[in-house]
């Protein structure tokens, strides 16, 4: 477990850098107009600013295909190089042309951090605390633009701030992220089953869970490969072969599966459950839930909140699904293997199951009988399908050779998938019309009216100087409230915070409103004003600021990930570039007030959104995630399909 904590912290430092890089820029363009005349050049002068976020919307298009291509781990090392490269050449900048063209470089190596990093963390942490190490993107950002404010305080206290030294120490720290991204973090497990390097995925498995026996997530991985199709749920009962049961649920032995355990002659049988089962009974409920709901509420978000209502009495989702004995999930467990019995079974999976990879694989434990079938009469007329299920123990897995060929477009359109879609761009659009960056483009002026800029200039510390310093501050505010998120995310779940900390953002926004129509004291308004800014800050971190990427990062098929994330990710970045940009134009037409106001409406929708439409995935692993997107979409089809009827 520690060895995939200590892979998603090296990950995350590429988002400690775009954190450095953007408080950086903030304080490095106060010199820079001086130093270049662009006072009266305010185009010029965003434009410096912005290039890193052109340069990040143009890699972001592209960086899905080739990481789902090369793998991510190629990709995070480009992003480091990226990184160096623009430090240096921002330390050099005899100009301003070549200062915008160290900012694209920039910005490439930010939209692939920023876009990917969520990405390889969800793929390799363990699902009961994927929530916890995805939130340290969010958490280490801060810290880069806390530490980046104070590096640039310190040096505008300077007679003559140097502010190509203040942009070419990026290229320090992102060395470090370099040898890190060389040296230690492994490639994602997920995307080396998906290519079919199998000895290669069990072996990384192995160091992250730190643990011999990975088979059954070997199992689990491979089985998550199929994009969409026909998908169903099924639940089974697992005992001992030679145990006559009795539970009249249970169907004829004709439908069983044969499970081998751990030592010689020790086998297990799975019998499918035909009459009220577990699911059963919580789909009944989810059915009543949402007709409380009026039947707005998506059949998805049922399905979800149906498995996590179970998760108190059983411990977790794998016993919830296979509540009698264990799961295909823990079949094996975490003692070693004994591989040397059932030699013809061996050698019959191996020639179903051979791997692209090196020579050598056949010592990988997917090559012994994890599942071995009793063949029956129904099960000699099945049709093998290439497509999946997670639980049902029936259907035969995907080969991986079969998804060498790459995703393709056309895979977009699986009711999965676009459904995921849907949820992954629509939290993605609302988060940035939310109101953040707004409110970071007011707070100076919040504090101000509060006396802390009275404050500092008693103190002799400049304007420019102040303004950092103020940032600063609100910055070290974030860093308590993402550590709270951080515990909580795995406990109370990403669509309990967002439902939670949405409407503590609209109180805030409407109390700013509130403050800026109606007439009342300096000290009472710049208190109010204060308090809101903080507030809104606080929660956005818990809620709003990591989770749309950790949901983007856990809900598409593994195949489809890396173009699913290119989509959502060039979502954002162009909804970003729409709000910096009409943020002015706002502000002269309707005023702050209208402004906040118009925020406050949009995290309204938001919280309806969420509440409809976004599902809670805490503590379940990625390829159930997507295999209930599909199962989910199904549902919906049927009810559309009822109601034409």
């Amino acid at each position: 477990m520690s060895g995939a904590v200590l892979v998603a912290v090296a990950a995350a430092i590429g988002n400690l850098l775009q954190g450095w890089d953007n408080a950086t820029i903030a304080g490095a363009v106060l010199y820079i107009k001086r130093e270049f005349n662009l006072e009266s050049q305010p185009t010029m002068e965003g434009l410096i600013v912005a290039m890193s976020l052109i340069g990040a919307t143009c890699i972001t298009a592209c960086s899905g295909p080739i990481s789902d291509w090369l793998g991510r781990r190629p990709m995070l090392i480009m992003s480091s190089v990226l990184y160096f490269l623009s430090g240096i050449v921002m330390l050099w900048s005899p100009n301003v042309y070549i200062l915008l063209v160290a900012r694209l470089l920039d910005g490439f190596g930010v939209g692939l951090a920023v876009t990917l990093v969520p990405v390889y963390i969800s793929e390799t942490a363990p699902p009961e605390i994927r929530g916890l190490l995805n939130t340290l993107p969010q958490f280490t950002g801060s810290i880069g633009m806390f530490l980046s404010y104070c590096m640039v305080f310190g040096m505008s206290l300077s007679t003559f701030p140097n502010w190509r030294l203040m942009l070419g120490v990026l290229s320090i720290p992102s060395l470090i992220y370099f040898a890190l991204t060389v040296f230690f973090l492994p490639e994602s497990p997920r995307w080396l089953v998906s290519k079919g390097r199998m000895s290669e995925a069990k072996k990384v498995l192995q160091r992250l869970r730190g643990r011999e026996d990975v088979s059954g997530e070997m199992a689990l991985l491979v089985e998550g490969l199929a994009v969409g199709g026909e998908t169903s749920i099924e639940e089974y009962v697992i005992g001992p072969a030679n145990e006559d049961t009795e539970d009249p649920d249970i169907s004829a032995d004709k439908d069983r599966i044969k499970l081998y355990g751990l030592e010689e002659g020790l086998s297990w049988v799975a019998r499918p459950v035909t009459g009220q089962s577990t699911l059963g009974l919580v789909s009944r409920h989810g059915s009543i839930a949402n007709q409380s709901a009026l039947g707005l509420v998506d059949p998805l978000v049922t399905l979800f909140g149906s498995v996590h209502e179970k998760l108190p009495e059983t411990g977790s989702m794998r016993s919830m699904l296979f509540p009698h004995f264990g799961s295909m999930f823990s079949v094996g467990g975490n003692q070693p293997r004994n591989e040397e019995w059932d030699e013809e079974s061996v050698a019959r999976e191996g020639e179903e199951y051979q791997s692209d990879g090196p020579a050598g694989d056949e010592e990988d434990n997917l090559q012994s009988p994890l599942i071995s079938r009793q063949a029956t009469s129904v099960e000699k007329d099945m049709v093998p399908t290439a497509h999946g299920t997670l639980t049902s123990l029936r259907n035969t897995m995907v080969h991986p050779a079969e998804t060498v060929k790459g995703p393709s477009w056309h895979d977009l359109f699986e009711p999965g998938v676009k459904h995921a879609l849907i949820v992954g761009v629509g939290i993605q659009i609302l988060q940035q019309f939310s109101g953040i960056n707004g409110v970071l483009y007011y707070t100076p002026q919040i504090l101000e009216q509060a006396g802390v800029g009275v404050l500092l200039s008693n103190l002799g510390i400049s304007s420019s100087s102040a303004s950092l310093l103020i940032s600063g501050i609100t910055t070290l505010l974030m860093l308590p409230s993402i550590a709270v998120a951080m515990r909580l995310m795995d406990v109370a779940g990403r669509r309990s915070l967002l439902l939670t900390t949405i409407p503590v953002l609209i109180t805030s926004l409407l109390i700013l409103v509130i403050g800026s129509v109606v007439k009342m004291g300096n000290v009472v308004h710049a208190a109010l004003s204060t308090v809101s800014v903080v507030l809104y800050f606080c929660f956005f971190v818990m809620g709003f600021g990591p989770i749309p990427n950790i949901l983007c990062a856990e809900i598409f098929p593994t195949r489809v990930r890396g173009l699913c994330i290119a989509i959502c990710a060039l979502t954002f970045w162009i909804c970003d570039i729409i709000v910096t940009y009409s943020l002015p134009v706002l502000l002269k037409s309707v005023g702050l007030a209208g402004v906040f106001g118009m925020y406050a409406v949009v995290c309204v929708i938001s919280w309806v959104f969420v509440f409809l439409k976004v599902p809670e995935t805490k503590g379940m692993p990625l390829e159930v995630i997507t295999e209930f997107f599909s199962v989910g979409a199904k549902q919906v089809a049927a009810a559309k399909n009822n109601r034409v009827d």
